[in-house]
């Protein structure tokens, strides 16, 4: 969030707004002092790094919300969120790497020279922001220059600012631990929903990996959302979201008004493409530790190659040509097979086809055929409904199509093309969370 306010500035202080208004703002910043004491940090690398942690303060929020958005209980005063935001040093580009609050640290003793284990997201609860910092810097090798903290209430009172964020699923996300109820399509979250979204860890196997990624998937929504709306160009509207944000987060003492305008200037032409995300490169999932339970290992090799890359100022994605977005769906193209038959009187028209759906990466059969009936104006799926899915995926890639269930057809799926068919959409599935640290851009992750 407080990444998004600084995306904010950026966008104000490219107009011309200015000093003043950014100023005032300063004053609302709540400070803490995280790096007191440090000694023998990391080097200093290029560019800026944001230790950006998500708490579950939930102090202000009221009895309603606390039973709506499932945010009863005490809170244990830990990091539900940990995130390091390195701003590249020609400040065009955003490297977001999560780190799981599970994973396995080791941190010193209060009353001697020894160390202890305990899950990472702990580390906040034993000794605040700057031991919280201090475990990061000794796991990662990355100095931080500067610490922003979130709460709950911050983050509900960002997003209905904005007037909320657009989220995209293929699958239905269900969560009874956060009353997650979403169904597959495309949504546009308020504050609360937006809290039981990022919260949610219980939607599938994958527990806080795949929580991670919805995180991740968020945050780039909401860039978009932030830079792309005009809202922010408005100062009536941006005084709003700004006070929303910065009205209960905690930052450092070093990063103030000079700081936020000097980053406004370089970053001009900041964009979700201009950001990129991954997660810490696991080694060992389910790794147990007495007294403390089930944890994450990191992959020692490649996470200090991942963070010797961060501190070098390189991105983390190899830049390719842009393509097209495509629509996610629920199943692979790769494990759809169809049989493309002509539904026209144009000739060639079911080898195009054919030759366009392979092309996507759909299984055709490579044999197109001529439909009994040739006087088709609208592309038909035929489809068995034990297929189901397989046949909506199938139809997104044709828009416009309709959908026809024929009992014991089979596995295989039929397209009958007809006379509006133009051309064959991209879609791609829904890939689930992985151990390795793959890297996306935050214009692959927002809603088509």
């Amino acid at each position: 969030m407080r990444a998004v306010t600084t995306l904010s500035v950026v966008v104000l202080a490219s107009a011309g707004i200015g000093h003043a208004v950014v100023t005032s703002l300063d004053a609302d910043i709540a400070r803490v002092d995280p790096f007191k004491d440090m000694k023998n940090r990391p080097r200093a690398g290029h560019g800026m790094n944001v230790l950006l942690v998500g708490t579950d303060g939930r102090d202000q929020i009221t009895e309603q919300e606390r039973h709506r958005f499932h945010l009863g209980g005490a809170p244990c005063h830990c990091t539900d969120t940990i995130m390091i935001v390195h701003i590249s040093e020609d400040r065009e580009r955003a490297s977001v790497v999560s780190l799981p609050r599970d994973s396995y640290a080791e941190v010193p003793d209060a009353d001697g020279p020894g160390s202890h284990p305990i899950k990472i997201n702990a580390a906040y609860a034993e000794g605040g922001p700057n031991l919280t910092v201090r475990t990061v810097e000794k796991m990662t090798h990355v100095k931080i220059d500067h610490y922003l903290e979130v709460d709950f209430i911050s983050f509900m009172k960002t997003v209905d600012v904005l007037g909320g964020v657009k989220i995209c699923t293929a699958q239905p996300l269900k969560d009874s631990y956060t009353g997650l109820d979403l169904p597959a399509g495309t949504h546009t979250l308020m504050g609360g929903e937006a809290l039981q979204y990022v919260r949610s860890r219980h939607v599938d196997g994958a527990s806080d990996l795949g929580r991670m990624k919805r995180q991740q998937r968020f945050l780039a929504a909401l860039v978009e959302r932030a830079t792309s709306s005009g809202i922010l160009l408005n100062p009536m509207k941006f005084r709003d979201v700004t006070h929303a944000v910065l009205g209960s987060v905690r930052a450092d003492k070093g990063f103030g008004t000079d700081e936020l305008l000097d980053l406004g200037r370089a970053m001009r032409n900041f964009s979700p493409s201009s950001s990129e995300f991954t997660t810490v490169p696991i080694g060992q999932m389910g790794y147990v530790v007495k007294g403390i339970g089930s944890t994450l290992k990191w992959d020692t090799a490649k996470a200090d190659a991942l963070f010797r890359d961060l501190s070098d100022d390189k991105p983390l994605t190899v830049h390719r040509a842009p393509v097209p977005k495509a629509v996610t769906v629920q199943v692979p193209p790769r494990q759809i097979r169809v049989q493309v038959e002509n539904g026209t009187a144009t000739g060639g028209l079911g080898k195009r086809v054919d030759a366009a759906l392979a092309a996507t990466g759909f299984q055709t059969t490579r044999t197109p055929a001529n439909a009994a009936d040739r006087t088709l104006e609208r592309t038909l799926v035929e489809y068995d409904p034990r297929w189901d899915r397989s046949a909506k995926s199938l139809a997104a890639a044709l828009p416009g199509s309709e959908l026809r269930a024929v009992k014991g057809l089979g596995p295989t799926l039929k397209v009958v093309a007809g006379a509006d068919f133009k051309d064959v959409r991209k879609v791609r599935a829904e890939e689930p969370p992985q151990a390795e640290n793959p890297v996306v851009t935050g214009d692959q992750v927002v809603c088509p």
